[in-house]
């Protein structure tokens, strides 16, 4: 009697990897606090997709969204490019941000005349400020108990 393997289907469905167009890309690494942005840049028609959903999909705030295509707006290439963004760790805002930084270097690598622009506008330069640690004795970083005289 043959054995036939039973197949378990989890009831979590994992998102389907978006395939990314064949041809030539510019990559760059985007970060802001404790968030990591991977972003390339294909030629295109304005495309932006970030961990395989589109943008209004994955980001609701509008303010969040101009100001990751704030790059292109700067540059004027709103429409030349698609952007693939894998980003992770951090809140809306800082994986917003870190993707403007890398759709930023990346634009750099693609068309290099525009890095003056970038630099002037404050695109280009990364943003390290972090969460300071808590130090033992404190409540928080440097917030300590309040004195009491009695």
């Amino acid at each position: 009697m043959p054995q036939t393997k039973k197949t378990i289907s989890s009831k979590k469905e994992k998102p389907v990897a978006q395939k990314a167009p064949k041809g030539k890309y510019f990559y760059a690494n985007g970060k802001r606090k404790t968030s990591v942005a991977r972003v390339k840049l294909y030629k295109g028609t304005g495309e932006i997709t970030i961990n395989t959903k589109p943008v209004n999909k994955y980001i609701t705030v509008k303010s969040l969204i101009g100001l990751i295509k704030s790059p292109f707006k700067i540059t004027g290439t709103t429409q030349k490019y698609d952007v693939i963004a894998n980003v992770e760790g951090g809140g809306g805002s800082s994986q917003a941000e870190a993707i403007r930084h890398g759709i930023s270097k990346a634009l750099v690598e693609a068309e290099p005349l525009s890095k003056p622009t970038l630099k002037k506008a404050g695109l280009l330069t990364r943003d390290a400020r972090v969460k300071e640690r808590k130090k033992y004795g404190l409540k928080r970083a440097r917030k300590g108990s309040q004195f009491s005289k009695r």
